[in-house]
């Protein structure tokens, strides 16, 4: 039998409170393996912290517990923090939302790469330049010499999300992580963003789980969706049938979609019912 490459079982993330405590995400469990898996949902659904869970970066003072989480069949749990570091970065990375906030504003572009793939190998100085515009290559950029000498200010937004995508795949991990990774972009360098992704981790046999709001967008570079509300998973479906989803949250999200020739007035808005929380 195969081991799937992450295991998420009953995971909960909780944050003390004025009135007690808030539990952000309450009970997801999934099992994924080399495929590209969607996480979608409104803002607050808990879609960002489960991803951020994974790699031990959910920020104080929260808590994250669950009966089993596990990658490559290697628990996560109590693991140490210098071993943590080891997963974190090798075989697990993440692109965030914004590369203006994740990248260092007083390092060179070339160097914050560089920096990635030696923390990870024993690749000397010659060696990561040349892995380094390499990988610059490979997310198609062009002059990645004049890139190199850059620092992140003198970058576009979809210059700066092509080059965390770079710095994210130099170690070659097995897993991304993608937390709406086009949001700052628009669409046309959405496109071009996701196309290159979706090439990349296809090529290297990767897995993926891309967290967004854009519901079109998982359903046509995912296999499987998570649909996620109040911290729960409410429905898993194949991201091709995505429009056949069941639950009330997955149609009304669905049916607040603009269309390029609606005619509706007014877009409907999600009545939510207070049984979602517990069903």
């Amino acid at each position: 039998m195969t081991t799937p490459l992450l295991e998420v079982e009953d995971l909960r993330i909780r944050f003390p409170a004025r009135q007690g405590v808030f539990e952000a995400v309450r009970g997801v469990s999934f099992e994924m393996g080399r495929e590209r898996l969607g996480i979608v949902g409104e803002s607050g659904s808990g879609k960002s912290l489960t991803g951020r869970a994974l790699l031990g970066l959910v920020p104080r003072p929260g808590r994250v517990t669950a009966t089993r989480l596990a990658f490559q069949g290697q628990a996560l749990q109590g693991l140490a923090e210098r071993r943590l570091r080891a997963l974190r970065g090798r075989h697990m990375t993440m692109v965030m939302q914004d590369p203006r906030y994740s990248l260092n504003p007083v390092m060179r572009v070339g160097r914050q790469i560089e920096e990635a793939l030696r923390r990870h190998s024993r690749a000397g100085r010659a060696e990561a330049r040349r892995q380094t515009l390499k990988a610059l290559e490979a997310v198609q950029i062009r002059d990645p010499e004049r890139v190199y000498h850059l620092y992140p200010h003198q970058v576009s937004g979809g210059m700066g999300q092509r080059i965390m995508i770079a710095m994210m795949l130099i170690p070659e991990p097995e897993l991304l992580i993608a937390d709406e990774p086009t949001s700052a972009l628009d669409v046309t360098v959405q496109a071009q963003v996701l196309a290159l992704i979706e090439a990349l981790v296809t090529r290297r046999g990767m897995g993926l789980i891309l967290i967004s709001h854009d519901l079109d967008l998982v359903a046509r570079h995912c296999d499987r969706v998570l649909i996620m509300y109040a911290g729960r998973v409410v429905e898993t479906c194949r991201a091709d049938r995505l429009w056949e989803a069941q639950h009330p949250y997955s149609r009304g999200l669905l049916a607040a979609v603009p269309r390029i020739g609606d005619t509706r007035a007014r877009l409907p808005t999600l009545d939510r019912d207070p049984a979602w929380l517990t069903a």
